[in-house]
């Protein structure tokens, strides 16, 4: 049976062209010809089948044969908000592995003890791209830029809020607890700290905010790894019965 070969393409419903960057792919890489099918995700929730019209090294061009309405895979909403590591490379393993496992948005924290205090988005959405093909998710995820850690705290966020970090003379819960407690279909926001973890003060300020102290478990992980166990955490607790 042939491979099925997956192109990101935005709003591909109401197009005829893949991205210059997709196009070279087909072209340069899988060396597809015109006449070939495809499988285009629009990263809104829907993948539709298309047969090339035409390949050459910059322009691709496709025509939809049928769409495919898809469903997340998980119930609820989840938001990950994470101080990026100082290894770059770290980060963007974590925000590859998130991505196959599923969120829907990610914030950068800004916060005392982080030790890089700039994301390269480009970079990072590229990341989240390649792993949205590679993983077939039907929807591509929000990341948001850096922001201060007061600034996140105050805003509006829905559902449950949680503060994971390691400091074992404030109250914490186990969040694998908490999460099974949900109803299932509620957004959920998790913090993970910077590699020196969040302050006292940090911590104590976001519960004040609503947030809720939990631990990951035992053991005290990196940063890359404490996102991505909270991000299984919470695709375990609330799995659809229905899989993409």
């Amino acid at each position: 049976m042939k491979e099925e070969r997956y192109f990101l393409v935005p709003d591909a419903a109401d197009g005829d062209e893949l991205p210059s960057s997709e196009a070279q792919h087909a072209f340069k890489v899988l060396r597809l010809r015109a006449g070939d099918e495809v499988v285009l995700i629009d990263g809104r929730g829907s993948f539709h089948r298309a047969c090339l019209t035409l390949v050459e090294q910059r322009i691709c061009k496709y025509k939809i044969l049928s769409t495919m309405p898809q469903t997340k895979g998980w119930k609820g909403r989840l938001h990950l908000a994470a101080a990026p590591t100082k290894n770059a490379d770290r980060i963007e393993w974590m925000v590859e592995k998130i991505t196959e496992i599923g969120f829907d948005c990610l914030t950068f924290l800004n916060c005392k003890y982080s030790e890089r205090r700039k994301v390269r988005m480009e970079r990072i959405n590229s990341v989240v791209a390649a792993a949205v093909k590679q993983s077939r998710k039907p929807f591509v995820p929000v990341v948001n830029d850096i922001m201060p850690f007061e600034e996140f705290i105050a805003l509006p966020l829905k559902g449950k809020k949680f503060i994971c970090h390691c400091h074992e003379e404030i109250d914490r819960s186990e969040l694998p607890d908490e999460l099974a407690q949900l109803a299932g279909n509620e957004d959920v926001t998790i913090m993970i700290g910077p590699e020196g973890d969040f302050s006292v003060n940090e911590v104590k300020a976001a519960v004040a905010n609503g947030f809720m102290s939990v631990a990951l478990g035992t053991f005290r992980l990196r940063t890359e790894t404490a996102g991505v166990m909270a991000v299984s955490m919470y695709s375990l607790a609330n799995r659809s019965k229905k899989t993409i």
